[in-house]
């Protein structure tokens, strides 16, 4: 019995042994490494900077009243096309009741000095005729004869002027608002009846209206100072508007401000581009955009992944594939990169193999 349990402690430790030493076996045969390859292609390069900012009208033009008081009608809304001279609203004044009186009172006075002008003019007429007085002193009358009748068509203009805001006999109407360019009604901020300030030198007055040429559109953004040394007017931009996702638009920057501006706790400098249209597609006015300005590009040329480039010191590498699962490493000259893909300009060609990092 006794011998019984000593083999069977025996044959237990050694089958312990035997598939200890089995597992430690298989655990150190472990499979080989296989490497991923890629291959060279050819692609355009294009290294840009980016900046952010909007699409608004080259012209945008304010329409103001030059009289104050109450907008009677409204010709047009937005959205409207409207002609250069086209009425676009009309005020009605709320004319200074001590201006209004002293108007008043002036064209009295003005058409009692007519009437009594007048009155003169043909008494004096009847003497000349009568060869009772010269001609010298007849056209002294008729002289004073004119000077008060213009005296009374400007008294009358004058009270017109203050009552409705135009002046008929002139030819001036300074109540009716007009278009002073062609384009598209982008904005009426006011509504009738809603009271107005004229615009003079001493304030800008209250918008009527705003009226731009939706035609010719730029965008409007901003660069950051580390960004700014490395663009020049004459660049080209490829737009991506925000609501218009499907859909790229070709720019050329056309100004770059000489003055930065703090924004955010970095500096900032203003850049303006004209944009190329489509007949196509309508772009509003205040569309957010992103604008990727093209510093370098290069067409169709030799290229892999940045990724796959080994760096020693100045020197580039790339191991080929010189067979199943061989590699030899060969330095390559490299060109314009865009931080994805980079330029092969010579150490290889397109039908050979490359390691992938």
């Amino acid at each position: 019995m006794k011998r019984f349990v000593v083999a069977s402690v025996l044959l237990l430790f050694l089958a312990a042994f035997f598939w200890t030493v089995a597992f430690l076996y298989g655990k150190s045969q472990e499979p080989p490494v296989v490497y991923e390859t890629d291959k060279p292609f050819t692609a355009d390069i294009v290294k840009k900077t980016v900046a952010t900012g909007s699409i608004v009208p080259r012209r945008e033009i304010a329409l103001k009243s030059q009289v104050p008081g109450v907008v009677e009608t409204l010709y047009f809304e937005e959205g409207d096309r409207v002609e250069l001279g086209d009425l676009v609203a009309k005020i009605r004044l709320i004319p200074d009741m001590v201006r209004l009186n002293e108007a008043e009172a002036a064209l009295e006075a003005a058409r009692i000095d007519h009437e009594d002008a007048q009155r003169e003019l043909e008494r004096h007429k009847q003497l000349y005729e009568d060869d009772l007085i010269s001609e010298f002193e007849f056209n002294r009358f008729e002289l004073e004869f004119k000077r008060v009748t213009q005296q009374l068509e400007a008294a009358e203009n004058n009270l017109e002027l203050i009552r409705e805001g135009s002046a008929k006999r002139s030819g001036n109407v300074s109540n009716l608002v007009e278009s002073t360019v062609k384009g598209m009604v982008l904005d009426i901020p006011v509504k009738e009846g809603s009271f107005i300030i004229e615009s003079n030198m001493f304030n800008e007055g209250t918008t009527i209206a705003t009226v731009a040429d939706m035609g010719e559109m730029i965008f409007e953004g901003k660069v950051d100072e580390a960004e700014v040394g490395r663009i020049a007017v004459g660049m080209d931009l490829i737009l991506s508007v925000g609501a218009i996702e499907s859909e790229t638009f070709n720019a050329k920057l056309e100004f770059i401000s000489p003055k930065g501006e703090e924004d955010q706790g970095a500096v900032k400098f203003d850049i303006r581009a004209a944009i190329e249209l489509k007949e196509s597609t309508f772009l509003r006015a205040g569309y957010s955009a992103t604008a990727d300005i093209v510093l370098e590009k290069r067409d169709q040329v030799l290229a892999i992944k940045e990724s796959n480039l080994i760096f020693d010191g100045e020197q580039t590498f790339v191991d080929v594939m010189v067979g199943e699962q061989e590699f030899e490493r060969r330095a390559v000259r490299t060109g314009l990169s865009d931080s994805i893909n980079i330029e092969i300009i010579e150490g290889l060609s397109s039908d050979e193999q490359i390691k992938r990092f």
